[in-house]
Order: C-alpha cells, then structure tokens, then sequence
C-alpha cells in the first residue's frame, strides 16, 4: 500500500514522529508537557500558544494519522467517543444520520441519550444495500454513519457504493474503520469524506491509552473539525499521543500476527460442537465477504461466535485464564467480551434482538500470544461450559 508520495504506509508506521524535533533531530518524538508557549513578541509565536489548540506531539501524531489513512488531515480527541462526537458536530437541529444498524454500544448511547435530545435524528438500516440506503435517505438526511465491520456482529457494509450513493444526494459519509486500522481497511480511498478511529485499539495496540482520532479528505471538512477540537478541548494529552506515536510504529507487524492467529482460531470455533455460529469475514460463507474483501486487505482479528445455549457462556468466560475478560479490543493482550451485557448494555434487549445480538454471543479480539495457547484455552474454557451444560440439563 503506497501513500502519497513515494513512503509505503508501513515505513510511515515505523518512522512515526522522526523528525518531528528540530531542535536536536531526536528519532523519539519529544513529549511537549507545556500547557502553554513563549511568545517571541507582540503577536507572533512559533506556531503554538496554548495545547488546547495545538501541541508539538499531537501535531506529530496527527501528521503521521493523515498519512496512514491517505487523508488531508487528522484531528485527534481524547477517546475515540469524543472523535464520533466532534465529527457530529457537523450537523444541527433537524439533521438526519442514517446510521449501520449495527452499531457499538457507545455510539449508540450518544446518538440516541445525548444528540437525539439536542435535536439529531438518527434512523438505521443495513449498509450492505445501496438499494437500502438509496430509499431511507429523507429530504433532512445530512449523512451516511457506518461501521464496518460491525461492532459485535461483522456485518459488511459497501464502501464504495455507499459513498456513490451520499455523493449523488449531496450527503456526508463518516466512516468508523476501529476494527480494521488504515493497515487493513482506508475508506477514504473508497470515497468517505471522514474516518474516525478509537485510538485506544489497533492504533494504540497495548491498552495503555485512551483516544481517538477524525481524518478529513478535504481541507474545509478538517478545518471544521479542528475548529470543534479547539472549541470543546476534548483533546489527548502530550503522553498519550507519544504512547500512540510509539504504538503506531509496530501497527504493521501487530496488525498481520494477530490476523493470522484469528484465521486458525475461527476455524477451530467453526468447527466445534458448543459453538452455533461464528461471525468472522475470513471464514467462507460470511455474508459478504466477498465484498469485504474487495476493499480491505484482510478479515481482521476479531471474532465473534455464539455458543449454543446462553446458559454455557458464564462457565464458559469463567474458565478462561489465557484469554482476559475485559471491554476493549486491538491491544497485545487477547480480550473477550459479552457485548449484550457489557459493550452494548446501554442498547434495550429487543433493539439487540432486532439486529441479531444474543446473550449467546461473544467477541474475541485476537492479540500476540501464542496460538496453540490460545486455542488451548479456547478449548478448555469450551469443555468446561459444555460439562456444565449437561449438569444443568
């Protein structure tokens, strides 16, 4: 993958922040703790006054963001909620989003507990259907809200088609690639005006951090958003976006590790008797994955799989001891989680009903250990649920 320019995306990763100081040409960027800057004179600085609005660091990461995602530029937050909540800032009053129907929990919450009451409309449909999207769109629709993959159930959206679609009705589209990273997935290359990321994951990579980032691909769309930035202040400290910067060198390398494991890993939950189904783009007969992979360049690291009885998952989770319990996603560690009663609790039971989402149901984020580790693990964990299963009739 060539950004512009002659740099590949993965030399941009490993080179992330270097020759971000020229003072003393550090390869480490430095970590600008000042909250504030000396100004030379009578109104001129040296392009920073106060880190609210701009900080060496960030401008650092934010260059090398707009890089990987083949953007104009990037504008970083503090967690990647704050990123979605900047990037719908755009819109007013009246303002309709049509919206993935399948959305992450958090998202969720803010769309319909925070902006609803403010005046914003959401309304939500499967992005995978141009022909969908082409009739719900209204005379008030202002923009396109898709993830994809989706967060918990992998359903596929059309990049491209989608985007041909707001085009020709004069509509935003705004992009959440969280589960994919730039490394797999670059949805403004496929005609998206926004992506947004949770740096917290892929980006961050060790569940250190907490952020979030928008990438613009047109210059008057960033300047609104940087304008939001400085307005609400959500934005990342200095040591947060030196954590990121050093995260982002390994993307790569991470990004292809855990990918592989995950691919033998949803051949093993396939293929075993407790488990009823497994939600995975790289596995054949994934609804659409054809279309995914026809614009990422691979299926990811996140699995997700029903077991056959709600009544095994607690024994099942319970049994784990390689794999952590735990509501993130994209770092080192291997995380599993229920999203119906943790990531997307705040959505009522008969909305996660409506797009598929069971108490039955798990998401596996896929880090760096060892394969057989984890599929041992797997194993095990799957072994103890079924014996209770029997215990309990």
């Amino acid at each position: 993958m060539k950004q512009r320019g002659s740099r590949s995306a993965r030399t941009a990763a490993a080179q992330a922040g270097v020759k971000a100081d020229r003072s003393y040409g550090a390869v480490s960027a430095p970590m600008y703790l000042s909250a504030i800057y000396h100004y030379e004179a009578f109104g001129k600085h040296r392009g920073f006054d106060y880190s609210r609005a701009a900080n060496p660091t960030r401008a650092a990461l934010e260059e090398v963001l707009a890089e990987l995602e083949q953007g104009t530029r990037a504008v970083a937050f503090a967690s990647g909620m704050a990123a979605v909540s900047a990037a719908l800032g755009l819109f007013g009053p009246g303002d309709r989003i049509l919206c993935s129907n399948d959305l992450y929990g958090g998202t969720y919450r803010l769309f319909e507990k925070v902006l609803r009451p403010l005046g914003l409309a959401f309304d939500y449909i499967d992005m995978g259907d141009c022909a969908r999207i082409e009739a719900a769109i209204r005379p008030k629709t202002k923009a396109l809200f898709i993830e994809t993959p989706t967060n918990p159930l992998m359903k596929i959206a059309d990049l491209r088609g989608a985007a041909g679609v707001a085009r020709r009705h004069g509509l935003l589209t705004l992009v959440d690639s969280t589960f994919m990273s730039p490394v797999l997935q670059r949805p403004l290359s496929l005609g998206a005006d926004l992506v947004i990321q949770s740096t917290t994951k892929f980006l961050g990579g060790h569940n250190d951090l907490i952020g979030g980032a928008v990438i613009a691909a047109d210059a008057k769309l960033a300047e609104k958003l940087l304008f939001i930035q400085k307005a609400v202040g959500a934005v990342p400290g200095a040591f947060d976006c030196w954590l990121l910067l050093r995260g982002i060198k390994t993307l790569h390398v991470r990004v292809a590790r855990a990918q592989e494991t995950a691919g033998l890993l949803a051949q093993f939950l396939a293929a075993h008797p407790l488990v009823s189904k497994v939600f995975y783009p790289g596995l054949a007969g994934h609804p659409r994955r054809e279309l995914h992979l026809a614009q990422a360049d691979g299926p990811g690291s996140i699995i997700s799989f029903e077991l056959r009885s709600a009544a095994a998952v607690p024994a099942f989770l319970g049994a784990l001891r390689t794999i952590l319990l735990a509501e993130s996603l994209g770092g080192v560690e291997s995380l599993i989680t229920h999203p119906s009663t943790m990531t997307h609790a705040d959505i009522p039971a008969k909305e996660q009903a409506a797009v598929g989402l069971t108490p039955r149901l798990v998401r596996l984020s896929v880090g760096l250990e060892d394969a057989d580790d984890l599929r041992r693990d797997l194993e095990r964990a799957l072994g103890v649920a079924a014996r209770n299963r029997r215990k309990l009739g």
